[in-house]
């Protein structure tokens, strides 16, 4: 009785530390790592080293405060939510693979980057970075492991990134907590006043088999990106099997090139509180469990925000194409649109958006539809007072329904992907 309740105050004693190796922690600190792990210091932080395994596995538990590498010759298991601090930076090198922990509420695992926090995680084409589950298989070395496939997800939480970047918020407030971390976590504050913000690069990134339930409907996106500012870089995205949405913007500047769902359990790509950033070559996929490819929101407070999403390829299957609501105002251009269901639709749901529309704030143009449906027929929701405007974007549409090589995403830039070597971009 004696040893538990010595690891029990142990293991809070290492929650509330998160970082540093007092020697007069030591003992404690070796009794946490003594069921098949080894404790060592590395980078300032105490890490414990599973033993027996052909591949070693670092755990990491709460704050990173200090800057530090995670190598690829290693696997990073998140325990619990991982917080780049404040004013710190974690580098992760090409070909890592970062595992999340099973859990949901306030156990989901997930990587954050507070306000403030640096993550700087470009793999390349042949050594991406891999995030996903502690129940896959892979192994140093791969990109893919064989046990879990793309109808698998909710097994952690995912990847949010928090920045300085401005947005629209409700009340006109100048930051905002991200949806599932508690008010009183100030890590989760994200907004502010510098648009050119820079929360780092990410880039080759593979994000698998997430969504952790973290409250009543509400999961965690694959990548939530909140107040994040346009000198951040982030380019060749993979988001598939994740339990909520694909990609979401919370405000924020930033700008996307080459992204891809596939399979999420909610929308693909979510726009809310006036992200003004753009989103360049993507790629939708729907899954069994998908909701729509696009669902945009418009600003929150009176600052306006207007997103640019430009060359897209949307695949459906029993899902909707797009959603614009909540006076949505921004670009949707040079997108194909095939695989929907005969009941599939595109809407503006609202009047405000409706009139946006109108006055050139919410455009939706050059896309091609391959349907047996005409273009009236997928647009009939688009007028929700019954004025022209339905009609109006209908003869557009249809004058820009043509075939053409040109229209949609360049998928040449997604052949890293798993998605790609499991045939879902054959089409």
């Amino acid at each position: 009785m004696v040893k538990s309740n010595l690891f029990f105050s142990c293991f809070i004693l290492l929650v509330l530390l998160f970082s540093g190796c007092a020697k007069e922690d030591d003992a404690c600190l070796e009794l946490i790592c003594q069921q098949g792990f080894t404790l060592v210091e590395a980078n300032g932080t105490c890490e414990c080293i599973e033993d027996n395994t052909e591949e070693s596995i670092i755990n990491k538990f709460g704050l990173i405060e200090t800057d530090e590498t995670w190598v690829s010759d290693k696997i990073y298991k998140l325990n619990g939510k991982v917080i780049v601090a404040d004013g710190a930076s974690l580098t992760i090198e090409p070909g890592t693979i970062i595992k999340g922990a099973e859990g949901t509420g306030s156990l989901a695992s997930a990587l954050i980057v507070a306000r403030g926090g640096k993550i700087m995680a470009c793999g390349t084409a042949d050594q991406p970075i891999i995030m996903t589950s502690i129940l896959d298989n892979i192994e140093v070395g791969q990109t893919k492991g064989t046990n879990l496939d793309e109808s698998q997800n909710g097994f952690w939480g995912g990847l949010i990134v928090l920045g300085n970047a401005p947005g629209s918020f409700e009340g006109n407030v100048e930051e905002f907590q991200i949806e599932g971390i508690p008010a009183d976590d100030t890590f989760g504050l994200y907004g502010g006043p510098d648009a050119s913000d820079n929360s780092g690069s990410l880039c080759y990134i593979s994000i698998r088999h997430g969504g952790a339930s973290i409250g009543e409907n509400n999961e965690i996106n694959g990548l939530t990106l909140g107040g994040v500012g346009n000198e951040t870089l982030i380019t060749n995205i993979e988001v598939f099997g994740n339990l909520d949405d694909g990609i979401e913007f919370f405000g924020g500047t930033v700008n996307v090139t080459n992204a891809l769902v596939w399979a999420q359990g909610d929308d693909a790509f979510d726009v809310d509180q006036g992200y003004s950033g753009t989103l360049d070559n993507f790629v939708y996929i729907a899954g069994d469990d998908s909701d729509h490819g696009l669902e945009i929101d418009g600003p929150e407070g009176s600052a306006n925000g207007r997103f640019t999403f430009t060359n897209g390829t949307l695949k459906g299957l029993f899902t909707e194409i797009a959603d614009f609501r909540k006076s949505s105002m921004g670009l949707v251009s040079n997108c194909k649109i095939f695989g929907f269901p005969d009941d599939a639709d595109l809407e503006i749901d609202d009047d405000e958006s409706s009139a946006n529309y109108f006055s050139g704030m919410l455009e939706i143009k050059g896309l091609e539809f391959v349907s047996s449906k005409s273009v009236s027929e997928l647009c009939h929701d688009l007028s929700p007072s019954g004025d022209d405007a339905a009609f109006d974007l209908q003869m557009e549409l249809d004058n820009a329904s043509v075939s053409s090589s040109e229209i949609g995403a360049d998928l040449s830039a997604f052949e890293w992907t798993y998605a790609y070597s499991s045939g879902a971009l054959d089409f």
